[in-house]
């Protein structure tokens, strides 16, 4: 049999687990802002009282909406320069997926740009069109190669 995972290993998975879910739901409320635009408070309280936000990380959930709900613009403005395709013209899920990516990138110096990259492939896999995952790949990789060039392109040991 396979040994028990210690309780601290199982705590930072579920913790792991519950961001995931956070952005997840970040995603949706991103998506929903595009369709009909509300302020971040507006947006937070609604999916903030969704059952499915039990499971979620609400503190990074908040953290995520407030940062990225009122500076979509500025979050545009970069795209705009990473990808051949002008914002306003993007899927709105992929266009979600890389506010949420860029923002992550540029303000969670924390969290590796691999981590970044891999969570936004997944939820673009996830939510968006057949091969958005690619897209949405190849602009956060430009993104990172900017925004993390101490990091970008080193060997994981």
């Amino acid at each position: 049999m396979g040994a028990k995972q210690p309780a601290a290993g199982r705590a930072a998975g579920a913790g792991h687990r519950a961001r995931s879910l956070a952005r997840r739901l970040a995603v949706q409320a991103l998506y929903q802002t595009q369709i009909n635009p509300r302020s971040w408070q507006d947006t937070h309280q609604q999916y903030a009282a969704d059952p499915e936000a039990q499971r979620v990380d609400r503190g990074y959930f908040r953290e995520l909406i407030e940062a990225i709900v009122p500076n979509c613009e500025a979050l545009d403005l970069v795209l705009a320069r990473l990808c051949e395709i002008p914002p306003r013209e993007l899927d709105p899920i992929e266009h979600a997926v890389l506010w949420l990516g860029l923002h992550e990138l540029q303000s969670a110096a924390d969290l590796p740009y691999r981590v970044v990259l891999a969570e936004a492939v997944q939820l673009a896999k996830q939510f968006g069109a057949t091969d958005g995952h690619k897209f949405v790949n190849a602009v956060l990789d430009r993104a990172a190669q900017e925004f993390r060039p101490h990091e970008y392109g080193q060997v994981l040991e």
